[in-house]
């Protein structure tokens, strides 16, 4: 059977809203179990773990390509099976949008790059997490003023590892959503604009000691920490390996960045939690590595 793997994703990192994300190794997986070539477009889902709603994101971002088949859409019989909470700013939601489009390749033809770009970015709203979850490594997507989608692809340094505390409890995006601003004050814009600068030079020239600075934001944390009680005291961290903390895309999970005593780390973030009563996991993960197409075609407008 074929099995597509889409990974998670961390977005924003700190100030880079709705601009920036990196690729993570948990991962969505759908297997193709079967197809029929009858033109209706029907997608069966077999077994799922965890269950997914009776018209998941899986089968709405395959259908939402039906005008692309001329002969029509094949019918599928599919399992699908997901490493990434849902409701955890994982990008469990682009996963699941790109694991969709991913299919229709499959079954139908492949995609241009930049086709699949805007198709995910129309389903989700956002460009972020989709671009990450289809180009691996540390992307910054640009909408275009003519609604064009481009993304700019860095390797996240590959001794950098991500602490991602998920507490049991999920949070709507669209929650998240409705406690940012629709407008900034010119320092809170320019303190974002010099960290999320400083951010890309971080990534690209492997300079951990940079990134705590850099991962500050102004636009986005301070007002979702009334709905994340544990942001506050992450964001405040003591320790000596520590590189920097963030809020992972909308939240709730949070995400802490380091080399070295990832263990030490991980108990803090957990006594973190310990302290508010609520369950958390947390999982010490790799960036998933850049991929071929976005070497060839990620600096590309």
């Amino acid at each position: 059977m074929l099995t597509i793997a889409v990974p998670a994703s961390v977005a924003n990192l700190g100030p880079g809203f709705d601009t920036l994300a990196v690729a993570v190794q948990v991962y969505l997986r759908v297997r193709l179990v079967s197809q029929t070539p009858d033109g209706r477009g029907t997608v069966t889902v077999r077994q799922a773990n965890p269950p997914v709603p009776t018209e998941n994101g899986v089968e709405r971002a395959y259908r939402s390509l039906a005008s692309r088949a001329p002969a029509g859409l094949p019918s599928v019989v599919i399992d699908i099976e997901s490493d990434i909470p849902i409701g955890s700013g994982m990008g469990s939601s682009a996963a699941a949008t790109v694991a969709g489009l991913r299919l229709f390749e499959a079954v139908v033809a492949p995609l241009p790059d930049e086709d699949l770009l805007a198709a995910a970015t129309a389903l989700e709203g956002h460009p972020d997490n989709a671009a990450a979850a289809i180009r691996g490594g540390m992307v910054a997507a640009l909408q275009h003023e003519d609604g064009r989608v481009s993304v700019a692809t860095l390797a996240w340094p590959a001794s950098i590892r991500m602490l991602i505390a998920t507490p049991s409890r999920p949070l709507p995006t669209a929650e998240a959503r409705k406690v940012v601003p629709q407008s900034f004050s010119r320092a809170d814009a320019l303190f974002n604009l010099q960290r999320v600068a400083r951010l890309m030079h971080a990534v690209a020239t492997g300079d951990g000691a940079s990134l705590r600075e850099a991962l500050k934001d102004r636009w986005h944390q301070p007002q979702r920490a009334a709905l994340i009680p544990e942001l506050a005291p992450a964001l405040a961290l003591e320790d000596p390996d520590l590189l920097g903390v963030c809020l992972s895309g909308a939240g709730p999970s949070i995400v802490a960045f380091a080399t070295e005593g990832r263990d030490r780390i991980a108990g803090k973030l957990e006594a973190i939690y310990r302290a508010s009563g609520t369950p958390v996991t947390v999982r010490d993960v790799s960036a998933e590595p850049v991929t071929a197409d976005a070497v060839a075609t990620g600096a590309r407008g």
